[in-house]
């Protein structure tokens, strides 16, 4: 398999109503965001920077298939007739390709009317949501404090109502990493099928944040919840770093970027038309430039973002690069790799221990179901020798 961009999909994430939101959730990396548009009062996506968007992303795409993703800040702070005109141009140029959507909200604003619109629209839907009330609600808070569990429950409630499909996304902290038990059997409870565990590694100057989830943490979490999901829920439930780390093993790309051996393919769209890098390195270097003065295949496919995406082998240390897990890795997020290795060397994953702590509790059973997948049978039958 090529590494090259043209090889695999290109996307790119856009922000309709850039950093605004209605929570303000304390770990948020993405509120700052604010300050590099400090004139604007009110962030919101032109329907003619829509358009041109549209046409061009459906354009540059080398595959058949297309995937819009929606993204905040928070989504719905866009009324429905704004993704109904989103739909009205998708349909107009994509002549022939297949063409779906994703969106991402924290539930709040859901309602009936927008889970028909999206029933209708076969929308996938990412709730962000971290866990049971008491973890949920530690850092996720409207603007004026009050907690928003409640809310973001009543949300997903309706789009179970009406058939929408949905994921969870949630964030792993200081505060929650140490049940991962209780995380777990809560998203089995509530009927959630995919679930995506992000740990948050946020820094202030060169401090890692009293928020931020531990190495030790991290790797405890993924090691306990891993041997509760292979006992009972492979092929059942899907948890997006356990089904990424079985794809890396078998030799695949994974779906997450963060375990992937290169970055670049996965840029962002801010409401005025700014493209950056990646959605984590939102900042003036790594602003690849404006879809009003130059197309997306210039910049996707340029130089600078070419740079970007090699840079992300092309600068580990020596630790990484002895590790017998690289491949299950590939040194994780360029933006947590900022730790020196047992070498010296600047640039090793800050999250390092816990993700070798959990590679190898797993690497049997990761030999055992690839050597399922290459014999034609289901990996989830490592649950027969799991009782």
């Amino acid at each position: 398999m090529t590494n090259t961009p043209f090889a695999r999909p290109l996307y790119v994430m856009l922000k309709p109503a850039g950093a605004l939101c209605n929570l303000h959730c304390r770990y948020c990396y993405y509120l700052e965001k604010q300050q590099l548009y400090p004139a604007e009062e009110h962030p919101l996506m032109s329907e003619e920077l829509l358009e041109l968007f549209t046409q061009q992303y459906i354009e540059t795409q080398t595959m058949p298939q297309v995937l819009f993703t929606w993204h905040g800040g928070e989504t719905l702070m866009r009324p429905i007739s704004f993704y109904r005109r989103a739909l009205e141009l998708q349909r107009r140029y994509a002549h022939g390709r297949q063409i779906d959507n994703c969106l991402q909200t924290n539930g709040t604003l859901l309602t009936d009317e927008w889970c028909e619109f999206f029933r209708e629209n076969n929308f996938l839907i990412g709730i962000s949501i971290d866990g049971p009330q008491m973890f949920h609600d530690h850092y996720r808070t409207t603007r004026s404090g009050r907690p928003s569990w409640h809310e973001v429950m009543r949300g997903i409630q309706m789009l179970q109502k009406h058939n929408v499909e949905w994921n969870a996304m949630a964030v792993v902290n200081h505060f929650n990493a140490d049940y991962p038990l209780e995380f777990y059997r809560f998203f089995k409870e509530i009927g959630c099928q995919y679930l995506q565990f992000t740990p948050i590694v946020e820094r202030q100057g060169e401090q890692v944040t009293n928020f931020s989830v531990t190495p030790e943490q991290w790797g405890r979490f993924l090691c306990t919840l891993y041997d509760e999901w292979v006992k009972e829920d492979v092929g059942q439930l899907f948890v997006q770093t356990f089904d990424a780390t079985l794809a890396n093993w078998a030799g695949v790309a994974p779906g997450v970027c963060s375990l992937s051996s290169m970055c670049g393919h996965a840029a962002v769209m801010e409401f005025n038309g700014d493209i950056y890098s990646c959605d984590h390195f939102v900042s003036p270097a790594h602003k690849l430039g404006n879809i009003r003065q130059q197309t997306l295949t210039s910049m996707m496919y340029g130089a600078q973002q070419r740079e970007f995406g090699q840079q992300k082998s092309g600068t580990l240390p020596r630790q990484c690069r002895e590790c017998r897990f690289l491949f299950a890795c590939h040194g994780e997020c360029p933006k947590n790799r900022f730790v020196a290795d047992a070498y010296g060397e600047q640039g090793l994953n800050y999250l390092c221990r816990g993700y070798y702590q959990f590679f190898e509790h797993v690497a049997a059973d990761m030999d055992f179901m690839k050597k399922e997948l290459d014999e034609g049978r289901a990996p989830a039958n490592i649950m027969n020798f799991k009782k």
